[in-house]
C-alpha cells in the first residue's frame, strides 16, 4: 500500500510541474482589478484550468491563457489567434457589482474540434470570496481563499491550499488534494484517489474507484471508495472509513473509529480511543491494537480470533467469540470478521 500511494504522490507532484510550466507562458490577456470590492467570482471555460488564489485588494487581477489544440496543422500567430478568439469565442473577464466573471464560450456549436481553442484562467482576488466555477476537461485549484466554493470539472484534478468555509468540489475522473483547510468540506471523484493532509472540521470525501490518504486530520471525517483502499495516521476526532473491496490502514488514531471493508484486510491501531470502536469485515482479516489501560466493552466475533496481552478481562473468552471487559468496561469494542480472522493486541 505504501508504494501505491507513493506513486500517488508522483503524479500529483507531476500534475503540480505541468501547471507551473503552463503559468510560465506570456498571458494572453491579463487585467488588473486593483482596489475593485470583489465578493464573488464566476468563471467557466470548455477545456481550460481554472485557479483562483486569495490575494490583496491591490493585486486582484485575472490572467488569461489560451492553447491550441493538439491537431492544429500549424501555431497561428498573435494577431492570428486574436482573430480566431475574436471569431469563434465570447470572452468575458469584467467586475460588476463586486462579481469577477471570467468566462469563454463559444459564439456557435464548432463541429470540427480539432479547430477549438483552450481557455485557462487564473485568478488573483481578495481572500474572502464565494466562487462558481466549471471547466469540462481541465483542473481547477483553489488557494488561500475562505468562503462558499462550488467548482466542477468533468475529468480534471481538483487541489485545494489553505480553503476554509463550505466547500463543494466535484470531478468526473481527476484526483482530489487537500491540505491546511478546514470548516465544511465536501469533495468526491467517480475514479480518481483522494490526498488529505492536515485539515479540519466536517471533511466528507468519497471516489468510486480510487485510493484514499489521509494524514493530520481533525474533525468528523467519512471517507469512502467503493473499491480502493484508504489509509490513514494522525487522526482526532470522528473517523469512518469504508473500502466496497479495498484494504484498510489506520495507524495513531486519537478519535472514535467506524471502519469497513467487504473483501480486504484491516490493519487499525488505536493510540487513545474516542467513545466507540466499529469494525467490520465480511471474509478477510482484522488486526486491532488497542491501549491495555482504558476500560473497555469487547464484543469480538470471528471464524478465529487471538489476542496479546489481555488482562483484567471478565467474560467469555472463547477461539470464535469474545464478550465480556476489560478494566472494568467502558468504551464500546465492537469487531466482526466474518469468516475471517482477528487479532487484538492490547500495548
Amino acid at each position: 500500500m505504501r508504494k501505491y500511494f507513493f506513486l500517488i504522490l508522483i503524479a500529483f507532484a507531476s500534475f503540480t510541474a505541468n501547471a507551473q510550466n503552463k503559468s510560465e507562458k506570456q498571458p494572453y490577456l491579463t487585467k488588473s482589478f486593483s482596489g475593485e470590492n470583489i465578493s464573488s467570482v464566476i468563471s467557466e471555460t470548455s477545456g481550460g484550468n481554472i485557479s483562483v488564489t486569495g490575494v490583496a485588494s491591490s493585486e486582484s487581477k485575472v490572467e488569461v491563457f489560451v492553447n491550441q489544440n493538439n491537431s492544429w496543422k500549424k501555431t497561428l500567430s498573435n494577431d492570428e489567434l486574436k482573430a480566431r478568439v475574436n471569431e469563434d469565442y465570447d470572452l468575458d473577464v469584467s467586475v460588476s457589482n463586486g462579481k469577477l466573471t471570467a468566462t469563454a464560450t463559444p459564439k456557435y456549436k464548432i463541429t470540427d474540434w480539432k479547430k477549438s481553442l483552450s481557455f485557462s484562467f487564473r485568478i488573483y482576488a481578495t481572500a474572502n470570496i464565494s466562487t462558481k466555477l466549471q471547466t469540462s476537461g481541465g483542473n481547477i485549484s483553489l488557494s488561500k481563499i475562505s468562503g462558499n466554493q462550488d467548482f466542477t470539472t468533468s475529468g480534471g484534478n481538483l487541489s485545494l491550499n489553505a480553503v476554509t468555509g463550505k466547500v463543494k468540489g466535484r470531478t468526473s475522473g481527476g484526483n482530489i488534494y487537500f491540505k491546511d483547510c478546514k470548516d465544511d468540506l465536501d469533495l468526491s471523484t467517480s475514479g480518481g484517489n483522494i490526498q488529505a493532509e492536515n485539515s479540519s472540521g466536517d471533511i466528507r470525501i468519497a471516489t468510486s474507484g480510487g485510493s484514499i490518504q489521509l494524514s493530520g486530520l481533525a474533525g468528523t471525517i467519512d471517507a469512502k471508495t467503493s473499491g480502493g483502499n484508504i489509509g490513514g495516521e494522525s487522526i482526532e476526532g470522528e473517523l469512518a472509513a469504508s473500502t466496497s473491496g479495498g484494504n484498510v490502514s489506520l495507524q495513531q488514531l486519537n478519535c472514535s473509529v467506524k471502519a469497513s471493508t467487504s473483501g480486504g484486510n484491516i490493519d487499525v491501531a488505536i493510540a487513545n480511543p474516542g467513545k466507540y470502536v466499529s469494525i467490520h469485515n465480511s471474509a478477510g482479516k482484522v488486526r486491532l491494537t488497542l491501549p491495555k489501560n482504558k476500560g473497555m466493552d469487547l464484543k469480538l466475533n470471528a471464524m478465529k480470533i487471538s489476542t496479546q496481552n489481555l488482562e483484567n478481562f471478565n467474560g467469555t473468552n472463547n477461539k470464535d467469540e469474545i464478550n465480556g471487559t476489560v478494566n472494568g468496561g467502558g468504551i464500546p469494542v465492537i469487531v466482526d470478521a466474518g469468516s475471517g480472522k482477528i487479532d487484538v493486541v492490547f500495548d
